[in-house]
């Protein structure tokens, strides 16, 4: 009998601090504006690392630099606005930014980057898109830090090898 292979979306995620403060991206989403980390997909042809420099540029208009993997994350939930059942496993990074570069169009639905303190983040937790929007975050604060040799990205990646 055939089964359907269970795949959970990979995602990428950036915790900046400065000062303090976390910078967080504003973006439209099906439930309303939500506040979320610099994330996203992992593509094809691209590593975790990539993805995040990525990520971050796109929704942000800012250069990251990964530091460190704060941890790696499995949630499920329900969209409410379309009862779709989604996995998703995230790998969290820190890191820095630079600025902003002002020729830069934040992505399609980012309305804007914001820079919250963590109690301020701690107090929005109705608009945080996923609840590992704070636990990253609470990850970060209590110092969770590993190398970034945890993850190996295998040439594959970038050039598949045809199996004969």
């Amino acid at each position: 009998m055939s089964r359907k292979r269970w795949k959970p979306s990979v995602t990428v995620a950036a915790i900046i601090a400065h000062d303090g403060r976390y910078l967080l991206v504003e973006e439209r989403t099906a439930e309303g504006l939500q506040y979320n980390n610099p994330a996203g997909h992992l593509d094809p042809g691209e590593s975790p690392i990539d993805a995040v420099m990525r990520e971050v540029f796109e929704e942000t208009a800012r250069r990251f630099v990964a530091e460190a993997l704060v941890g790696i994350y499995l949630s499920r939930f329900q969209r409410p606005a379309t009862g779709e059942d989604v996995t998703y496993l995230r790998l969290a990074f820190t890191g820095s930014v630079g600025e902003a570069d002002p020729a830069q169009r934040l992505d399609r639905g980012i309305v804007r980057t914001l820079w919250l303190t963590p109690q301020e983040i701690r107090a929005s937790r109705e608009r945080h898109r996923s609840p590992l929007r704070l636990r990253c975050v609470e990850d970060h604060l209590a110092g969770r830090r590993f190398s970034l040799d945890l993850i190996t990205t295998d040439a594959s990646i970038y050039t598949p090898h045809v199996k004969r």
